[in-house]
């Protein structure tokens, strides 16, 4: 029994010692991977970052591509520099830059590699190659610069810059280090997971001072980088850039949408800038320089900024309204006892005169019977359902949330209902006069230039919408893209309703607010003037159109802050982008000089300095001539802020 038991635990020492063998044998002999981190002194691992992927627009050219260059690294723990003097010398740098970057390579980490100078082109890397032999702690990465050879697009593209330590600390699976580069805005953030593409690492054997000998197992543990996808979008270069030369010296937007696919055709930002500036090693300062400038060039407007839609708004409006039977296309309104005056013609107008000139009264009138459901009454007390009822029928149209546009930082702006009135005046506290503004786009409203484009897409398409997006195509054109992109959205308006409002439209072009030289020869457009109150300056400029009236191929809107009316402002630029969108030239060559030569800009008055601080009095002395009291500067009036209702007598938006 005991001789049993002897055999027994000598088998089991046995079986885990040959145990301990058979795994001592498989890592000593047949498994690499620790050999690799034991051979750290010898084998490198280098990574590769693939290039970013390309944006087209849909012919074909190229918006964004990119341009080789190299980011060199230090490790400071490695760092041997025998002439400090001589390396800033090789380098192009100051004294005080290098200890600045070493100083932040060190407290990033003294045994981790980290950015030392970036993009540095194939002639600069050329130069200090070979005398980076002789200081040890640098290694390079060959990298890609975007580069923009159309020079437009710059908000809409957005750029790339080094990613950031709050960046890094919150990504959720470990992939970018400093140093790297990501998206920031625009484009290049929204579709950054497949820009970027997939990093590859290679091992290289070297030796004691860094000279690479070549490929460690032959390659047998590399992985390839997969450059990131394409983009192909619906942007038309030739146009965008043309719309960037009509909106020089002014502020504001113009957005124009494909109506048969929800595809952006140009996003004009204004002030705009190259974006070529925020692609170089000069990035911070050139930064820097644009969020000073007081014009805010760094605000992607079309989607970011927030205006009242004014008169624009009266499309939406008009169509509900026949909807809901309210009104007929036969209505008529007199200007009697209404608070807000017209633009002087008569009274009595059907709906597609009311259109046509932008009457105020009329659609004062069909606001009111909106939300007392077509009863006549006199009194003023606003009824809480209609106005829900209103509030559920204008968002269909995209108003107060945002559209899904394939764009960061977009702003849903506000589409008041009677909570939000309860909230500010309290409940059963307000009534229709405190909200008659909404009647024709002012008062709470608030919309951005996108969202007024896909209303001319809807004018357009007689009452549906795809959502308005800038990539058309992911890897391959047409290929790729959010299928949310493809579901086409009703409005809840039965067409027929919208040919009394286009109507109106083609004879604000032809006879009515529009100016006269903005009409295009040989194509019918349909357009809506709008003036948008401002409480900082002269209103702004809005205007809404497509063309042409049947088979519409373009959508647009265009916002000139401080540009006063719709129709000698905005209009202009609208039918020149129209134009040439479908004729592929310009011949209105008058209206061209006379949009390209105005100024809508702003005056921004400097900063005031602060007064120095007096200097005390003398003492009292009767001997003394008498102290000249020196006048204080007058100081300077300001305007009041506009109520949000017109005053009467007071007109807005044509």
């Amino acid at each position: 029994m005991i001789e049993n038991r002897k055999y027994i635990i000598i088998s089991v020492f046995c079986l885990i010692g040959l145990v301990y063998l058979s795994r001592l044998f498989y890592l000593q002999i047949l498994d690499d991977s620790y050999s690799l981190e034991s051979s750290s002194n010898s084998i490198k691992r280098v990574i590769e970052i693939p290039y970013r992927g390309q944006i087209y627009d849909r012919n074909g050219k190229l918006i964004v591509f990119n341009t080789p260059v190299y980011d060199l690294y230090v490790t400071p723990k490695k760092v041997y520099i025998p002439d400090t003097a001589a390396f800033c010398r090789l380098m192009n740098l100051e004294r005080t830059e290098f200890d600045s970057i070493m100083a932040n390579a060190k407290a990033y980490s003294p045994v981790k590699p980290s950015l030392f100078l970036r993009q540095l082109s194939k002639e600069d890397f050329a130069r200090i190659q070979d005398a980076l032999v002789d200081y040890r702690g640098f290694e390079h990465v060959t990298s890609s610069m975007r580069t923009y050879p159309a020079h437009t697009m710059a908000n809409a593209v957005g750029y790339v810059s080094e990613v950031s330590k709050k960046q890094l600390d919150e990504q959720e699976t470990p992939y970018y280090r400093q140093g790297d580069y990501i998206g920031q805005s625009g484009l290049e953030k929204q579709y950054e997971s497949v820009l970027r593409g997939r990093r590859g690492i290679k091992f290289v054997m070297q030796n004691v001072r860094g000279v690479v000998k070549g490929s460690w197992k032959n390659g047998a543990f590399d992985t390839l980088a997969v450059a990131g996808a394409n983009l192909y979008t619906g942007i038309d270069v030739e146009i965008q850039q043309y719309a960037d030369t009509l909106m020089q010296n002014k502020v504001g937007s113009v957005v124009a949408i494909e109506p048969a696919t929800g595809q952006i055709l140009c996003m004009v930002s204004a002030p705009t800038y190259d974006p070529n500036i925020l692609s170089s090693r000069y990035f911070s300062k050139n930064y820097a320089k644009l969020a000073r400038n007081p014009y805010k060039p760094l605000i992607n407007r079309p989607v970011s900024a927030s205006y009242r839609p004014g008169s624009t708004f009266k499309l939406i409006q008009a169509v509900i309204a026949l909807q809901d039977g309210v009104i007929s296309p036969a209505s008529a309104f007199s200007h009697a006892g209404v608070p807000m005056k017209c633009h002087g013609h008569p009274g009595g107008i059907h709906l597609d005169g009311a259109v046509q000139y932008s009457c105020n009264p009329y659609f004062y009138h069909v606001f009111r019977r909106m939300l007392y459901n077509n009863e006549e009454r006199n009194t003023f007390v606003a009824s809480a359902r209609g106005l829900e009822d209103w509030h559920e029928r204008v968002s269909k149209f995209g108003i107060g949330q945002k559209l899904g546009v394939d764009l960061p930082s977009e702003l849903k702006g506000n589409l008041p209902g009677a909570d939000y009135y309860d909230k500010i005046y309290g409940e059963k506290r307000w009534k229709f006069s405190t909200i008659y503004s909404l009647s024709i786009g002012e008062g709470e409203l608030l919309i951005n230039p996108l969202k007024m484009a896909n209303v001319a897409a809807i004018m357009a398409n007689r009452g549906w919408f795809y959502t308005p997006h800038l990539v058309s195509g992911i890897g391959k054109p047409g290929q790729g893209i959010d299928p949310k992109y493809l579901e086409k959205h009703e409005v809840g308006i039965d067409a027929k309703h919208f040919e009394p409002v286009v109507e109106g439209m083609q004879m604000a072009v032809e006879h009515g607010t529009v100016m006269g030289l903005a009409r295009i020869p040989g194509i019918v457009m349909c357009g809506k003037t709008g003036t948008s109150q401002n409480r900082k300056g002269d209103d702004h400029s809005i205007f809404v159109a497509f063309a042409p009236r049947e088979n519409p191929k373009i959508a647009i809107a265009v916002f000139v802050e401080n540009g006063k009316w719709g129709g000698s402002a905005a209009a202009p630029v609208a039918s020149l982008i129209i134009e040439r969108y479908l004729k592929r030239r310009v011949d209105n060559k008058r209206l061209d000089e006379y949009i390209k030569s105005k100024s809508f800009l702003p005056v921004i008055e400097p900063p005031q300095k602060p007064a120095p601080p007096k200097k005390p009095e003398p003492p009292k002395d009767t001997a003394r001539k008498p102290m000249i009291v020196r006048s204080q500067p007058r100081p300077v009036l300001r305007t009041e802020p506009q109520p949000l209702n017109p005053k009467p007598g007071q007109t807005s938006g044509n």
